[in-house]
């Protein structure tokens, strides 16, 4: 999977259902999309967050990209929206060690900041940067994930559901795997008495539930 700014809880959830994780760091940047956005919430609505960058272009890929210098106004957005929330204290200090880390590579830093989220959550699956395993760079799209699926030695392969038009099962079965797809069942928790905004960052999730809370909200899905 691409690194994504403090991804939904989908993404978690697929990280539980796998032995091992892929950073998939050496793909073109998307802008618009949710490598340094996310949602968070803001009085019973949602609201934006992006995490600054420098020079990204869709030209660079996640990890020729440069992390900007603004991350105050990001960490103060967060506390504002986050302070009174029952999990606060032990989150709050968790994204502000990932915000206010120095690292300037944007797959490094996003990298970071999964594994901590991970620790945090108990989750600890086999971890891998893409740009680091053997394969052929010339590989495009579907036939880049089979090279590393190869490489890895793996027999079944797990993606998030917009993978479904990206990913063709007989072209993975053709290769000795199985293809499935995480489904997260639709959850609920208590917000700030307002009625549940859904689709938020994962940090909405932790900040509202402590980590036992977390654990099960993390088994609400299916493979399809």
């Amino acid at each position: 999977m691409q690194p994504y700014l403090f991804p939904y809880l989908g993404y978690f959830q697929l990280i539980r259902a796998v032995d091992a994780f892929v950073v998939y760091d050496d793909v073109n940047y998307i802008k618009g999309g949710w490598i340094n956005r996310n949602f968070i919430l803001a009085e019973g609505d949602k609201q934006l967050i992006t995490l600054p960058l420098q020079g990204a272009s869709p030209n660079q890929l996640i990890n020729q990209v440069t992390v900007g210098n603004r991350q105050n106004k990001l960490i103060e957005t967060i506390r504002h929206r986050y302070g009174k929330a029952p999990q606060f204290s032990a989150v709050f200090a968790l994204v502000e060690n990932i915000l206010r880390q120095h690292e300037k590579n944007l797959a490094r830093f996003l990298d970071y900041q999964l594994r901590q989220i991970c620790d945090y959550l108990g989750l600890h699956p086999k971890w891998y940067v893409s740009s680091s395993l053997k394969k052929d760079n010339e590989l495009r799209g579907q036939d880049k994930v089979l090279a590393i699926c190869e490489e890895l030695g793996a027999t079944h392969y797990i993606n998030v559901p917009g993978g479904k038009s990206l990913y063709d099962r007989e072209a993975f079965a053709g290769r000795g795997m199985q293809l499935s797809f995480i489904q997260p069942k639709a959850v609920a928790y208590r917000q700030f008495g307002n009625e549940f905004t859904p689709n938020l960052s994962i940090i909405d999730v932790m900040m509202f539930n402590d980590k036992e809370q977390c654990a099960k909200l993390l088994e609400e899905y299916e493979l399809v």
